[in-house]
């Protein structure tokens, strides 16, 4: 997430202290192609640029992700090989030291039940770190404890993965809480929800059984074996660019420009002091020293973009330079993001025999997410029309780089910071880079849809998948209708139990954020933290309901959310959206796993073909613009509207 992200230019300052400043940046990216329409006029505009950065991603992304989803099948294969023999000792150390037994079969309904026990133990520990850390070591700042619903908001964050920060992280978090409590369960939720997915996928993939595979093997190979060694080298990438990694105090150093800022006068009661008029006495206080921040941040941003996750050791997040300083950096933690949930699209064809049909399902990802990539970074690269009626230059040129710069960082320009806006909204990873209250109306609109989708194009580590899997049950369900069929999809039968379960996977997060955000609207308490009047405002909370429900974490930031109705209903949507689909998925693949398979027919739906990629991605469309489209009429569509004419 987060809460209250600003840019700024190396070297940088502070305003007053712990505050940020907002500012624009220009950059000379050259002279572009247009696609279609004016510079100004908020309908997609695209430069050379734009397509180049948007191109190499793409390309290098698919050729990585390859090797990593063979590599993860050998992971969780059931027969040892070279990958699980070569940490076979630790494993079995961690075995032996939990008390677990390693060949132990489970049923849906004990894997689901210790999934829940885990992660109830993490939320506590999370809960316990933060109300305990004034007394703990590593707190060179002295943070107090943070408030009882601040924290169980914050724990119940990071164990579903959404990663929501209702607080700006270096003027809160001790090095201790970041470490030990966050980073730990940015590991341990991700390796949930690929443990989640992998059983699931078994349940597709074996026949006749009750057991769809052991949680804590799971777990384990997850963290060992995926999650631990990536992370290691990306934060040695990271830290090679200047992403800091130490236990330092904070630092004081003197500003490169000498300001002020204004400061209310208070009595000895602390109360505001007001002149004649009624008006608060400033004090002007010369800015003199600035407070560099310090810490172990780049352990905690490998596995924040890995395992999508998305907290950020600093408030700014991926916009701060001592968590994405160059723009090397920058593409480095956009393949982190992509690589594990591309990669399980071919893990799972890989464990259910037929690789086409995982070059399916990122086929139907990719289909979605490319054209809503060049929209977001086309609306953005098009401009404010309001500047446009003022005769302001907004074309892109060899002495800028044009459009809507205003919340982006100067060394990232437009088509970094939308690319990276879509990758992190079409995952659950949540991170930024940019301020997203600073898009266009149009450039807003495209990653709440991406989350309202359900997080299934790519999705969180996991979690993506298997809702993605619940998409593709339901519409191997329409298309049996359309034929006379019982629907069948692996394999398996898809018969009223298991379509129970994928239409509870595929309607409870939506369901949730529409009521959710109706009961906001309804509350004075919420309203009253939203910043802006009308329309933006609507869609500010529109977002951060709909953030939360699809685990995502991010935030329009106009919206003060660290109050306690905001800090309970959050917690509240967080846990019933994560377990809620995590269970009715395990209970589909118990179901499954315990039918034999179908021969394929001459009636049977191929579902590794394109007929089947563009069926599938009707769905998921049809699905999100249905539920959604009301609200977005009266949130970013009608600012959009407003904004052109």
């Amino acid at each position: 997430m987060r809460v209250a992200v600003a840019t700024f230019d190396l070297p940088f300052y502070w305003s007053p202290p712990h505050e940020l400043p907002l500012r624009t940046g220009r950059r000379d990216f050259g002279v572009g192609l247009s696609m279609r329409g004016d510079v100004g006029t908020g309908v997609v505009q695209m430069t050379a640029n734009d397509f180049i950065q948007i191109g190499i991603y793409l390309v290098v992304m698919l050729l990585l992700i390859k090797p990593l989803g063979r590599y993860m099948t050998h992971v969780y294969a059931d027969e040892p090989n070279r990958i699980t023999r070569l940490g076979g000792g630790v494993e079995k150390f961690i075995y032996r030291a939990c008390c677990i037994k390693s060949d132990e079969d489970m049923g849906w309904r004990r894997y689901a039940i210790t999934l829940l026990v885990f992660n109830l133990c993490g939320v506590l520990a999370v809960y316990i770190f933060q109300r305990t850390q004034q007394w703990l070591p590593l707190n060179p700042q002295h943070f107090p404890a943070l408030s009882p619903d601040l924290s169980m908001n914050t724990a119940i964050s990071f164990v579903t993965t959404t990663n929501w920060q209702a607080y700006s992280g270096e003027s809160t978090m001790s090095y201790l809480t970041q470490m030990a409590a966050l980073a730990v369960q940015n590991f341990l939720s991700a390796s949930t929800s690929i443990a989640v997915l992998i059983a699931v996928v078994r349940g597709f993939a074996r026949k006749s059984t009750k057991g769809i595979g052991n949680f804590w093997v799971d777990l384990t190979r997850t963290t060992l074996y995926v999650l631990l060694p990536i992370s290691f080298v990306l934060a040695m990438l990271l830290v090679s660019q200047g992403v800091i990694q130490n236990f330092k105090p904070y630092v004081e150093v003197p500003v490169v420009q000498t300001s002020s800022y204004a400061q209310p006068v208070t009595d000895a009661a602390g109360n505001p002091v007001k002149d004649a008029g009624g008006n608060a006495e400033t004090r002007t206080t010369p800015l003199t020293t600035q407070t560099l921040p310090m810490g172990p941040a780049a352990s905690q941003i490998a596995i924040k973009m890995l395992g999508t996750n998305g907290g950020g050791f600093f408030g700014a997040n991926s916009a701060h330079p001592y968590e994405n300083p160059t723009p090397l950096s920058n593409f480095l933690e956009m393949l982190a993001i992509l690589m594990i949930p591309a990669g399980l699209c071919i893990t799972f064809g890989d464990m259910v025999g037929n690789r086409r049909q995982g070059w399916a399902i990122l086929a139907t990802m990719l289909v979605i997410f490319i054209p809503l990539t060049v929209v977001v970074t086309g609306a953005e690269q098009a401009g404010n029309p309001m500047l446009h009626s003022l005769s302001i230059d907004q074309h892109a040129s060899g002495l800028q780089s044009g459009g809507n710069m205003e919340g982006k960082e100067a060394r990232f320009g437009i088509a970094a910071s939308s690319l990276f806006t879509a990758l992190s909204t079409a995952t659950s990873c949540g991170a930024v880079n940019n301020q997203l209250d600073s898009l266009t109306p149009l450039g807003g609109l495209v990653p709440m849809w991406l989350i309202q989708l359900g997080e299934v194009i790519f999705g969180g580590v996991g979690s993506g998948l298997y809702g993605m899997l619940a998409f593709a049950v339901v519409a191997v369900f329409i298309a049996g209708l359309m034929v006379g069929r019982t629907p069948e999809y692996l394999g398996k039968k898809i018969e009223a139990y298991e379509m129970k379960m994928a239409s509870l996977a595929v309607l409870i997060p939506s369901a949730l954020a529409v009521v959710c955000t109706a009961i906001a609207v309804m509350t004075p308490a919420a309203t009253a933290t939203v910043g802006n009047p009308g329309a933006h405002g609507f869609s500010e909370i529109l977002y951060t309901v709909s953030s939360a429900t699809n685990n995502n974490g991010s935030a329009l930031g106009g919206l003060s959310a660290n109050t306690p109705f905001w800090n309970v209903m959050l917690s509240v949507c967080m846990t019933l959206a994560r377990y809620a689909l995590a269970i009715t998925m395990l209970a589909l693949a118990g179901s499954v796993a315990a039918k034999n398979r179908v021969p394929a027919s001459a009636g049977t739906l191929p579902t590794h073909t394109p007929l089947f990629v563009i069926l599938l991605t009707a769905v998921i469309v049809i699905v999100g613009a249905l539920t959604f489209l009301p609200a977005m009429a009266l949130g970013p569509i009608a600012e959009y509207l407003m904004s052109a004419h």
